[in-house]
């Protein structure tokens, strides 16, 4: 199977079950509503939504959404283009899936603050939202908000007193709610910083600058990067 199918597997299989789990719980759950899974008061379906970045972060007002949301279709663009060099070169696939498992992420959040304000109604404690309501959704392109589900609070407690800072203050681990595109973003991240850290010494500018110039040599025909040029890290 060419490495360029894999990829392709990896991003739509992220985003068919990043969209299908948000529209499931954007039209079927209240807003602030709760399942738990397997019975457990720590695994929950907690359905939120958030103007911002991954894991409830935020960026306020319409501003900062519409510059959040012009940031990521930038970052798709350059992931799209790095991971064409990627493909070029002999890196390892381990690599490749990583980046693609971060750019899967990124549109699946995109598609939602592109298309979920134009498609669905506001939901609310009331009742769920409305696909496709009569007068239009709750939002304009790019202004829609990012459907959060996942939520562990394993552990709450008191931080001791003799802390500084936060010495008898309330926390909660694990309180940011998350998606399957904000999962994807930080497995592939991870990765990155886990297992290819020596990637990003020197060779992440090898793969642009070779790539490149041998691409513009040859007329754009394809790259022959050797194995020595770009070291594989398995």
């Amino acid at each position: 199977m060419k490495k360029s199918l894999k990829v392709a597997l990896i991003v739509f299989g992220v985003l068919i079950v990043d969209q299908w789990l948000k529209i499931w719980i954007k039209t079927n759950l209240a807003y602030g509503e709760e399942i738990q899974l397997l019975g457990q008061k720590w695994a929950l379906i907690h359905f939120v939504e958030n103007d911002g970045m991954a894991f409830g972060i935020t960026l306020g007002g319409d501003y900062g959404k519409l510059a959040l949301s012009l940031f990521r279709i930038a970052a798709v663009c350059f992931l799209l283009y790095y991971l064409r060099l990627l493909l070029r070169s002999k890196v390892s696939f381990g690599l490749i899936a990583s980046f693609s498992l971060i750019l899967a992420g990124a549109i699946g959040n995109i598609l939602d603050s592109a298309f979920y304000g134009l498609i669905f109604s506001e939901s609310s404690p009331h009742g769920p939202g409305v696909i496709f309501p009569e007068g239009g959704g709750y939002a304009s392109f790019l202004h829609g908000k990012v459907v959060d589900m996942f939520y562990f609070p394993m552990y709450e407690g008191f931080f001791p007193d003799w802390m500084p800072l936060w010495g008898g203050e309330h926390f909660q681990f694990f309180r940011p709610v998350f998606n399957v595109a904000d999962a994807a973003i930080t497995v592939g991240v991870l990765s990155l910083l886990i297992f290819f850290r020596s990637f990003f010494s020197s060779q992440a500018d090898q793969v642009l600058t070779e790539t490149t110039e041998e691409t513009k040599g040859e007329g754009g025909d394809e790259p022959n990067i050797s194995p020595e040029t770009v070291r594989t890290v398995d």
